[in-house]
């Protein structure tokens, strides 16, 4: 099956794939949830796409080629490279830990630290309580790993009243369906999550599509959950005091059975009359409720930096999939000759073949250690010697996988491929980690902005909840802090710090935080810093202390041992000059 129409677009690497040819209706035949009449069409390339990742990083890829055709591809063999790739890939990105981070708290332990310093350290550190509530390490990893392979993913807030914080959630980018109403936003308005939920027969539950929605709109008196009179004079955000707002943020969740939807009607379409709409734990109808905020509080994450008028991500495995494909062929032509070269096709002439004495028919020969057969005079035997195909072919996996580390830029360094008496030097070494480098960088800088909205929507929902400790103002600026991707020089990096620190060149602040992105085992950086301060102190007071003895003064605070003074009925002690006359 060839490619139908020439498309160009954000997945136009897939159009090679049979599943994809069909650019009206793509994966129809191979994903039949797809031609559900609630799916927009615009977005059917963009959801195959993200089924024909998952078939390969699931080792699914050839029974995918089978249903566009290719049978034969049941028999090829997947070793997992697909999601070894990613596996890599997401490991760079992530590095050993991640942080959250406020610009200007790192000055609030200085002995003179620079205005708002210290709030910017209360902020950071309930930030980091949250996180820990959250388990943001284990959603970061959860919403990049999808990131890393499909391109896109989806991270979710919302204000939990019982938990008194808000709740972070990862959804499947399959689910998430942006509405943009103008070309010149920088987020969509209106964001979809939808996704269909399958029949139970036992609960007697019909199949049904369930659709949470987002919505910017303006405040107005008649809404059920909104504020009364705030349309009149606006309201006023505590993150935006003094300004008053008119729009606010609108949350709808509710189900439709699919019988019930028409041709046409498609997610942006559904019926309201025929809605079932969702019931809090509080008994309040998820019907347009007021979220008492001004933002859309979903993030969208891209793996890459999109294209010009895109907004989509490229996955690692993009323009390497070919090259997937060609490895799993060649591992299974490779398999085919290991066991023709182990267990070799072997050709007898003048063979004294057993017979049967049953059928009375000569038995088949079977190749196996021991075995003995009877050859006549002018008998021979050949045997079929693979091995130079397997050689030759091995010698393809090897140059593929080098194919693949290239184009990826993940690079051979980077997948462990690399023969360590290949690198004469660490200099050498770095070189080769140079695409890898240029890669993890720009996945962060992809990502850079997004961590940053993320924070400033938590620190906002904390407000709009009245939470204790967060008052009304500015958001402060908080981003995810990357620990280094690559190994580091640690004893170069040590001798450096001591040269500038000795030299006046670096603060301690600056130094200890070299040290932390170095590797060094160090929590908390102002901690270390009180440390040492603490330590060069006490240091100093040794000093101080030793160097008066030897001049034979008494040290501060240590009065008692000089022999100028003299003990006093009652247990007061005066200096000997101050000593009344006998």
């Amino acid at each position: 099956m060839g490619l139908r129409q020439l498309v160009i677009d954000a997945w136009s690497w897939l159009n090679y794939k049979p599943v994809m040819a069909d650019a009206g209706r793509p994966g129809s035949r191979a994903f039949p949830e797809l031609a559900k009449t609630w799916v927009p069409p615009q977005e059917l390339r963009r959801l195959a796409a993200y089924k024909v990742l998952a078939a390969y990083d699931n080792n699914q890829a050839g029974q995918l080629a089978a249903v566009g055709g290719d049978e034969s591809a049941l028999e090829r063999r997947e070793l997992g490279d697909a999601a070894n790739l990613v596996d890599t890939a997401l490991g760079y990105l992530l590095g050993s830990e991640q942080k959250v981070a406020v610009e200007g708290a790192e000055h609030a332990d200085e002995e003179t630290p620079t205005p708002g310093a210290a709030e910017a350290a209360a902020v950071q550190d309930r930030l980091r309580k949250w996180a820990d509530k959250e388990l943001l390490t284990f959603r970061v990893q959860q919403a990049e790993r999808a990131a890393v392979l499909l391109g896109d993913s989806v991270m979710v807030l919302a204000w939990n009243p019982q938990k008194q914080r808000p709740t972070l959630r990862v959804y499947d980018p399959g689910f998430f369906f942006p509405q943009w109403g103008d070309e010149d936003e920088d987020f969509p308005s209106c964001v979809h999550l939808a996704w269909e939920l399958p029949a139970d027969d036992d609960a007697g539950l019909k199949a049904r599509v369930r659709r949470v929605t987002y919505e910017l709109g303006p405040i107005f008196e008649d809404e059920p959950n909104g504020d009364v009179g705030a349309a009149a004079g606006g309201r006023q955000y505590p993150w935006e005091p003094g300004r008053a707002s008119n729009v606010t943020c609108y949350l709808t969740d509710a189900e439709w059975l699919l019988e019930d939807l028409k041709s046409g009607q498609t997610l942006d379409r559904l019926p309201m009359d025929k809605a079932r709409f969702r019931v809090r734990s509080d008994g309040t109808e998820l019907n347009r409720l007021d979220l008492v905020i001004d933002f859309v509080p979903v993030v969208h994450i891209a793996n890459t930096i999109p294209d010009g008028g895109e907004q989509w991500g490229r996955s690692i495995l993009a323009r390497v999939l070919q090259a997937l494909d060609e490895l799993a062929a060649t591992d299974s032509d490779s398999s085919a000759a290991s066991a023709t070269t182990g267990t070799p096709i072997i050709g007898l002439a003048g063979a004294r073949l057993p017979v049967d004495r049953a059928t009375g028919k000569p038995q088949e020969l079977q190749v196996k250690a021991g075995a003995v057969w009877q050859l006549g005079e002018t008998g021979r035997m050949d045997a079929l010697d693979t091995s130079a195909q397997l050689a030759e072919l091995r010698a393809r996996v090897d140059h593929l996988l080098e194919r693949i580390a290239t184009n990826s830029r993940v690079t051979a360094a980077g997948l462990g491929t690399l023969e360590a008496t290949e690198v004469p030097s660490g200099y050498a070494l770095k070189l080769a980690l140079g695409p890898l480098d240029a890669l993890i960088g720009m996945m962060r800088l992809a990502r850079e902005h997004k961590y940053r909205l993320l924070f400033k929507m938590v620190q906002r929902l904390y407000q709009a909840g009245r939470a204790e400790g967060w008052a009304a103002g500015e958001t402060l600026s908080a981003r995810l802090a990357w620990a280094p991707h690559t190994p580091t020089d640690r004893s170069a990096v040590l001798e450096e710090v001591v040269k500038a620190y000795g030299s006046g060149v670096l603060s301690l602040e600056t130094a200890v935080a070299m040290l932390l992105e170095a590797g060094y085992p160090i929590k908390d950086a102002s901690q270390e810093v009180e440390r040492i301060r603490a330590k060069a102190e006490q240091g100093a007071a040794v000093r101080m202390a030793e160097a008066a003895a030897r001049r034979g003064e008494p040290a501060e605070g240590d009065e008692e041992a000089s022999p100028d003074f003299k003990a006093e009925k009652g247990g007061e002690r005066v200096p000997e000059a101050h000593k009344p006359p006998r």
